[in-house]
């Protein structure tokens, strides 16, 4: 077993080695909690939690740190948007929403989406308003190696020197006279443009609550600076892998990397970027009105769905959504599901609620197909891995069919694997078939009512009165119950449901 991964920063796809064995350390930024979750968020989330899934399932003791950005200048601008009507005797508007109260909003925003997609909780979750004292740390040594200076214009920014680090722009491959100067402060107190904010001075718009003193003056941090001070805060000052999002990677990524390193830390090992979601081939932009959220996808299908279709592609490839995207996603979802429930229903009687036949589920999930297994060893190649899931549900299905309870068992053990490494069995709970958690009696109770009935219906049909047959059909489908009639004789699965429609 060979993990290899693409690493962003050589180009090419390496062997995962990682630097202490039998460990992984994974660092993967998070929200900035300025508005809601949007679908490249998710997509993000899903990905890295799709990586440290499989880094735990082929052992790796593994460490997971997502930070949370709270404190930035559109977080600021959105709090001070929001204005009491009426002004205060000297003049000035009251926010309606502290900038500290709409982050936190939208951070447990955030959080629902992490969970109803079943995106697993990290190790840590940081909030940068609580490394202050690791970011003056770091830019005490940034100033003391000559990598940083205090802005000279009184303003109590503070720079990094873009030109005084040799290998500034080679994350991304750039020449540093090609790069657009760094929009985050004013740019009279830097020697370059390009010149990135470490501390940026407290500004008489902004609330009192947004500023921190420091050596260089009340100020708040910049925030590439944020990212570097957490990630080696929790991990040391080398690691193993930092992802993100594609478009993070200039100017965060590469201003992470510069300062990180410039400090002195070996900082990540591998870099991993996912790619961005389209909207039918194109760039989605509220202006134009392409943009399809996170919350309208889970209007549209359910938490299993979303998720299906959200990480089915390569993590690094972009997604495109189309409106048949959900649908297509639903279809590949029930024929998991069918199979499951059909295999459930015809080995769990006679293995006590499905006990064995469930080998592998829990905390160690039990072996994938070798298929699966090669594909998600081969950079996490997801297409191949779903490829191989689909294939065993279609041999477990010509299982069924063919009364060879045998294969049929080992192909929902395997089924059952692969969905758990693929968080499929996590996102919004389960439906069409019973969770470890439930009680087993009212699976068994359900099993042996829908049994009784299957059994009358066979007693129906063999006296030719088709009308009492489907009328027994009937009453279990609209209680949700699918019936199916095959060589040995009818098999049931509750029924999977999938909302579609374009939304209001």
């Amino acid at each position: 077993m060979t993990l290899r991964f693409y690493d962003s920063a050589t180009a090419e796809v390496r062997d995962f080695v990682p630097l202490e064995p039998g460990r992984a350390s994974v660092y993967y930024c998070g929200a900035t909690v300025q508005g809601s979750p949007h679908v490249g968020h998710v997509r993000s989330a899903i990905a890295f939690d799709q990586l440290t899934r499989w880094l735990t399932y082929r052992g790796f003791e593994t460490t997971v740190i997502r930070n949370v950005t709270d404190i930035d200048d559109k977080i600021l601008a959105k709090s001070a948007a929001s204005f009491e009507p009426d002004f205060v005797p000297e003049g000035t508007y009251i926010p309606r929403e502290s900038w500290f109260a709409l982050a936190y909003r939208y951070e447990q925003e955030f959080e629902t989406a992490y969970e109803v997609l079943g995106v697993q909780r990290p190790t840590y979750e940081p909030r940068a308003t609580g490394h202050i004292t690791e970011m003056h740390a770091l830019i005490a040594r940034l100033i003391d190696r000559g990598h940083a200076y205090p802005a000279e214009d009184g303003s109590g920014d503070v720079y990094f020197d873009v030109r005084s680090w040799g290998e500034y722009g080679s994350l991304t491959r750039q020449s540093i006279d090609d790069m657009q100067a760094a929009a985050d402060a004013d740019p009279r107190g830097k020697k370059d443009p390009r010149d990135f904010a470490l501390w940026k001075g407290h500004k008489p718009e902004d609330p009192e609550t947004a500023s921190w003193p420091s050596p260089w003056g009340q100020g708040r941090p910049g925030w590439h600076l944020e990212c570097s001070a957490m990630a080696t805060k929790y991990l040391g000052p080398r690691f193993d892998i930092h992802g993100g999002g594609l478009d993070l990677r200039f100017p965060h990524h590469e201003n992470e990397l510069a300062q990180s390193t410039a400090a002195g830390d070996g900082f990540a090992n591998f870099w991993m970027h996912n790619g961005m979601v389209t909207f039918e081939g194109e760039k989605m932009s509220k202006s134009i009105g392409n943009v399809i959220s996170p919350a309208e996808m889970l209007a549209l299908a359910s938490p299993r769905v979303v998720r299906y279709y959200l990480g089915q592609a390569h993590y690094r490839s972009v997604l495109d959504y189309r409106p048949t995207s959900l649908p297509e996603a639903a279809a590949a979802v029930e024929r998991i599901d069918g199979f499951i429930g059909k295999a459930l229903a015809r080995l769990g009687a006679a293995n006590d609620g499905g006990g064995s036949a469930r080998a592998g589920r829990g905390g160690l999930p039990g072996p994938v197909p070798e298929a699966f297994g090669a594909a998600m060893d081969d950079d996490l190649n997801i297409p191949q891995a779903l490829a191989a899931l689909h294939e065993t549900v279609r041999r477990g299905n010509t299982a069924l069919a063919a009364g060879d309870t045998e294969a049929a068992g080992s192909a929902l053990s395997g089924v059952l694997a692969m969905t758990d490494v693929l968080g499929l069995d996590a996102a919004g709970g389960r439906t069409g078939w019973p969770d470890e958690t439930e009680d087993r009696s009212a699976h068994r109770a359900l099993s042996a009512l829908v049994e009784a009935q299957l059994d009358a219906r066979a007693a129906a049909r063999a006296a030719k009165d088709w009308a009492a047959a489907d009328a027994i059909r009937d009453t279990l489908s609209a209680a949700g119950i699918a019936v199916e009639d095959t060589a040995d004789g009818a098999a049931w699965s509750l029924a999977q449901t999938t909302t579609t429609g374009t939304g209001a």
